[in-house]
């Protein structure tokens, strides 16, 4: 069992940037439940199918519009707040969109990150914050093995240098500010693909097959074989509360700088196992190979290696791939029904994750 209670979050002040996004709306959730404060940061819903809204959000926690690009408006809401945590998730998160906006997803990413730091070093009073990446932060050599948080940082692709700049800038922050005892205690989060309901973003293969199998049409790849390592997205954010609750420990700088949360090993497939799992859990539909986007440049194969949290947080991934499935199908199959029904589930969906950890002891 791990040692780090998320009774600790319970009455504390979190400050939740990205809190629209798919995983941040996710972590608001989990996070209320837990009886945290929450003040959400970030831009507006994209749109009303996003989990943000479906959920209900905008009524559970307070919410400032607000682009993390912008030091001075993110600087004051940390002055007013006052939190104690910090959990930042705001970024430009696409790999396809970074092509055709690269200097939007550096600003975003690097600059953003750079302010979230700015605001924490400015307020002393936070006891602990996790900062979240990307696993494509490291320099791609399509290892079979897994990434270790050691492993050089790097990216082919605007997304993927972006965020392993992120990476280097918060590491600069740690070392060259958070080193002493009162100081806040700051780590970086590195996850793989997740998946799960509320995610509407374009070029993502969760929300381009919901689409396809609602309408019947057929659902387009564009990299087949490229492997991934799939989880669902209450993995990962288990991972952060754990994580956070270690660094706002006595020992909390120990537990400072890089951590991977990646999935079971059996999760780690390729895009056509993970759309053939999808068509069977969804009980109809088809998929095409798209030849005119197999040029798309993506990595082939990208595995993270998840020693440091197995061990050190003794977190673990427990949901194999079918019940990451299960569990994504059953989430978008009840949007439209009401706020309440829609953040219900997503709650029931947090406990039966906390039972499968607790039977896994």
């Amino acid at each position: 069992m791990t040692p780090f209670s998320l009774n600790n979050y319970s009455g504390k002040k979190v400050l939740l940037t990205g809190d629209t996004g798919f995983k941040g709306s996710w972590l608001a959730i989990w996070l209320l439940k837990l009886g945290a404060r929450v003040t959400g940061f970030g831009l507006p819903p994209k749109n009303l199918e996003d989990n943000f809204t479906v959920s209900g959000l905008n009524s559970r926690i307070d919410h400032l519009n607000g682009d993390i690009r912008d030091y001075t408006l993110l600087s004051d809401a940390f002055k007013e707040f006052r939190p104690e945590f910090v959990f930042h998730l705001a970024a430009q998160a696409l790999v396809l969109d970074s092509y055709k906006d690269p200097r939007l997803t550096f600003t975003t990413n690097v600059t953003g990150t750079l302010n979230v730091l700015e605001a924490i070093r400015k307020n002393p009073g936070i006891k602990a914050a996790v900062i979240v990446t990307s696993d494509k932060c490291y320099e791609n050599r399509e290892w079979v093995h897994g990434y270790r948080e050691s492993d050089p940082l790097g990216g082919g692709d605007p997304y993927s240098a972006s965020k392993g700049a992120a990476e280097i800038v918060i590491s600069s922050y740690i070392r060259s500010f958070f080193q002493e005892k009162n100081s806040p205690c700051v780590a970086s989060v590195r996850a793989g693909n997740v998946i799960g309901g509320g995610d509407w973003s374009e070029n993502r293969i969760i929300p381009d097959c919901i689409r396809s199998l609602r309408c019947n049409r057929s659902i387009g790849l564009r990299n087949p074989h490229s492997i991934r390592p799939w989880q669902h997205v209450l993995e990962p954010l288990y991972g952060y509360l754990l994580l956070g609750s270690a660094l706002s420990g006595p020992d909390g700088k120990t537990f400072c700088g890089p951590w991977n949360f990646g999935p079971h090993p059996c999760n780690i497939v390729t895009v056509e196992d993970l759309v053939q799992e999808i068509i069977c859990q969804w009980g109809s539909g088809m998929y095409h190979i798209n030849e005119s986007q197999q040029k798309s440049k993506e990595s082939n194969m990208l595995v993270l290696d998840i020693n440091k949290a197995l061990h050190l947080l003794k977190w673990n991934p427990v949901l194999p791939l079918k019940k990451s499935v299960q569990f994504t199908i059953d989430e978008y199959r009840i949007e439209g029904l009401s706020e309440d029904v829609v953040f219900n589930q997503r709650s029931a969906h947090i406990d039966e994750y906390m039972n499968i950890q607790l039977s896994m002891v």
